[in-house]
């Protein structure tokens, strides 16, 4: 059974079933709550319920919710698929069905959506990478070692950000990667065992790349049981309020924070403008803030609505 998850809506749109779908791949992650809570957000305001259906990151469990969405003549979806390939599959069933899809972040292989609303996920990890890599410069450290905790190399978000890390410390002239592991689960306790293995394996790594906030907080857990957490040189993507602190300590040198709660409402607008029949934009981007120690009272404010929005209730101005 998918976990089902109500956004109430005035009672006139709940009496007329009037309904728009979230399909998450996991609604324990902080990010996607987050961008669930934009997107319901919109759909208030236009008279509709929203639904949301957790995937748990399962490619079955997303077809099961994407036919419940049918059968329940969803007005619309948007789509944060379980990975770009599993996309392309169910988006074959909603285009037979005419239902209108935004898929919201991630990506899609191919396939008939309306719109695709991503973070420049590719800039986002290139600011981090730099961020990294100026930090091994200043410890003046030979050819060092790094390595990365990814999400789904199938997912294209998931490339981007790789690529966008790489691409950065290659040109600050580091390309001593010495493991790459991807995540399934997207747990601490996965991540914690990753880092724990690769620092066993590779005892002088220096820096650590980890592409999801809750899985760096096990990474973070790992290297103070190691005694590398002043060490080991980590840079996170997302966001969760866990960082303010680890990024004012050192901990983390760079954050690049995408804003779900921007991603959830520009999703819902476009799709309830198709709805309506107005023509919208294939692709939409949306800013990643760039987060380090340095800049906390720059980033801080805006992250406190559109970053952390789920986990802080914070309201949309």
């Amino acid at each position: 059974m998918a976990s089902l998850l109500l956004i109430a809506t005035p009672l006139t749109a709940i009496s007329s079933t009037k309904s728009i779908y979230y399909i998450t791949p996991g609604l324990d992650l902080p990010f996607w709550r987050t961008l669930g809570l934009g997107i319901g957000t919109i759909a208030t305001q236009n008279g509709y319920q929203l639904k949301v259906l957790d995937s748990k990151n399962s490619d079955a469990q997303q077809l099961s919710n994407i036919e419940q969405a049918i059968r329940e003549q969803a007005a619309g979806i948007v789509l944060s698929p379980t990975d770009s390939k599993s996309a392309q599959a169910v988006l074959e069933l909603t285009s037979r069905a005419r239902i209108p899809v935004v898929i919201a972040d991630i990506g899609s292989n191919g396939g008939e959506f309306v719109s695709y609303v991503k973070s420049d996920n590719y800039r986002g990890a290139y600011g981090v990478g730099q961020e990294v890599a100026a930090a091994l410069k200043e410890r003046r450290l030979k050819n060092p070692a790094f390595a990365l905790c990814t999400i789904a190399l199938t997912r294209k978000n998931g490339q981007d950000r790789t690529n966008g890390f790489l691409d950065a410390m290659k040109e600050a002239g580091y390309t001593n990667m010495v493991a790459l592991r991807q995540m399934q689960s997207y747990t601490k306790e996965e991540t914690y065992q990753f880092v724990k293995d690769i620092l066993r394996e590779h005892p002088k790594v220096a820096a650590i790349f980890v592409e999801v906030d809750k899985p760096t907080l096990g990474a973070l857990t790992a290297l103070k049981e190691l005694r590398k957490l002043k060490e080991v040189i980590v840079g996170s993507y997302d966001g969760i309020p866990e960082f303010v602190d680890h990024l004012k300590s050192g901990n983390l040198v760079a954050v690049g924070m995408q804003q779900p709660l921007l991603m959830g409402t520009q999703s819902a607008e476009i799709l309830f403008g198709a709805i309506q029949g107005k023509k919208q934009p294939k692709q939409v981007l949306v800013p990643v803030l760039n987060a380090t120690s340095k800049n906390v009272a720059e980033w801080l404010p805006v992250a406190e609505k559109t970053v952390f929005g789920a986990e802080k209730s914070a309201p949309l101005k």
